[in-house]
């Protein structure tokens, strides 16, 4: 990924967070010697040595994915930036965003406790506290027909990326008045992006 200096995410633990927010990402390898992707959810794991998901075993994917240095990409938010908004007409429009990118080796999980395992922190993660559903309670045989079709793996995590597009390489006052445009609108990621702003412009302060 390209990521110029001002940009680049060096915390690894502002990186831990964005996985931890985001983590509907996207998983590419190479399947029969072209690129793939999978859209999946990737559970961090507490020691943040692994990713831990699972394919639809109909999903041809994991069939050659051991061996091989494979990508997963999380989507934090994004949004369109608006040269209107600047004190100046030369400028051009621009897209403000936080992903992050870790390179690893795919290992399959065969073993029946670790995939349960795998789907308990799963459910654990997504499920509201107060919700009455616990895997446990489900039926083991229910359980057992479901674990058949899906490939359970992990991922050794070899190496993250991250980088956090705010509009740090314009002057701060700029980034102020886009941070108030920015707060006008009412959709998520724009929400996101003027807080994530603010906090940044807050750190240099």
């Amino acid at each position: 990924m390209y990521i110029p200096t001002h940009f680049k995410i060096t915390d690894t633990s502002i990186a831990y967070k964005i996985m931890r927010e985001n983590s509907f990402a996207t998983l590419f390898s190479q399947h029969d010697g072209t690129p793939y992707a999978t859209h999946l959810p990737l559970i961090l794991d507490k020691n943040h040595m692994y990713l831990f998901g699972h394919f639809a075993r109909p999903n041809p994917q994991w069939k050659d994915i051991k061996n091989q240095i494979v990508l997963a990409v999380f989507h934090g938010p994004h949004c369109y930036i608006s040269p209107s908004w600047y004190e100046t007409n030369k400028a051009a429009p621009t897209w403000n965003y936080v992903t992050v990118h870790v390179y690893g080796e795919v290992e399959l999980i065969d073993e029946e406790n670790e995939l349960m395992d795998s789907f308990n922190d799963m459910v654990l993660k997504y499920e509201t506290p107060n919700s009455s559903y616990r895997l446990g309670d489900v039926d083991p045989d229910f359980l057992s027909d479901l674990n058949k079709g899906v490939q359970g793996f992990k991922m050794k995590i070899n190496r993250i990326e991250g980088k956090a597009k705010l509009s740090q390489n314009h002057p701060i006052q700029r980034q102020e008045l886009i941070i108030q445009q920015l707060e006008k609108i009412k959709n998520t990621d724009e929400q996101k992006i003027s807080s994530l702003m603010k906090q940044n412009l807050k750190s240099l302060s």
